[in-house]
């Protein structure tokens, strides 16, 4: 049997959909800025230039991009995209993680446990409660999501096999296909690292060379260095936003876990310790944890 995010809830889609949605608006948000700071300063590099009125058009677009840079700030934070994208995904990742420990016998839904069905609603609503505490939008309350529907066709079924096809199932389309998501991650930000650092460098050696020059009363003059200062700056400030460095560590000390994991679980876990493994795979990919560690590497 094979068990795909497909599987899942419907309120996983809906809560999963929206953290990309909001986090693809957060990180636009913040590229937008960085970019509107850099062309301020790019306009302000520039010759005077011809009047519009009693003002230089020049000084005029300059004011248009610092005034962007607000705008951009203020619709941010009035849509709270950050917050929301954060709030989604720690309710995405909870329903996920509850739909697989239900569906495989994971703690607390394990094979002795009277009314799993009820157990697994209850602790669904009181995780999600919490979020809701927090300022998590439950798009139910929106009739975005029908009520109901909490444990599909697909997780009955799963919880229904024996614990070998339990366990096969939940190590190849969970720990596995898990482990390799990290495994892409982690090169994506290795590259992303790379490109980012040799930027920042080379714009910084570009500004220490005209500046030695403006030392000796020669180069382009200070307006060039300023500009590429502020580029090196935005491009500072837009490494740490992705957090690249960090979550590298993050999520390679995650996926050596993982693979440790399904060694472990292939060869001497027992039915009996199968609950309390799945329960402590599901702790490794949770969100909190890998903020955890990206807080504590970086």
């Amino acid at each position: 049997m094979t068990f795909r995010n497909e599987d899942l809830p419907a309120l996983f889609h809906h809560t999963d959909q929206a953290a990309i949605s909001r986090q693809r608006e957060s990180t636009q948000a913040t590229r937008a800025q960085l970019m509107l700071l850099v062309v301020a300063a790019s306009i302000a590099a520039l010759p005077e230039g011809p009047k519009v009125g009693s003002a230089y058009l020049s000084g005029l677009l300059s004011v248009l991009a610092y005034a962007g840079v607000l705008g951009v700030g203020v619709r941010a934070t009035r849509r709270r995209a950050r917050p929301q994208w954060q709030l989604n995904r720690s309710a995405a990742e909870f329903i996920k993680s509850l739909a697989w420990r239900y569906a495989v016998h994971g703690a607390p839904f394990g094979s002795d446990v009277p009314g799993v069905e009820e157990t697994y609603r209850t602790r669904l609503e009181a995780g999600l409660n919490e979020l809701r505490k927090m300022g998590w939008e439950d798009p139910r309350t929106a009739g975005l999501v029908p009520e109901g529907g909490e444990i599909t066709g697909a997780m009955f079924r799963l919880r229904g096999l024996d614990y070998q096809v339990r366990r096969e199932t939940y190590v190849r389309d969970r720990l596995i296909e898990q482990r390799n998501w990290y495994q892409r991650k982690t090169e994506v930000s290795r590259r992303a690292t790379a490109l980012w650092s040799w930027s920042i460098v080379l714009l910084t050696l570009l500004a220490l060379l005209f500046a030695l020059f403006g030392a000796f009363g020669s180069g382009p003059g200070p307006a060039l260095t300023g500009l590429l200062s502020a580029a090196a700056t935005a491009g500072i400030a837009w490494n740490e936003v992705r957090r690249h460095h960090p979550l590298i560590e993050a999520h390679t000390l995650i996926e050596q876990d993982l693979s440790a994991m399904m060694v472990v679980m292939q060869t001497t876990i027992t039915e009996t310790q199968w609950p309390s493994s799945v329960y402590e795979t599901e702790r490794y990919v949770s969100p909190q944890h890998t903020d955890w560690l990206a807080r504590h590497s970086s």
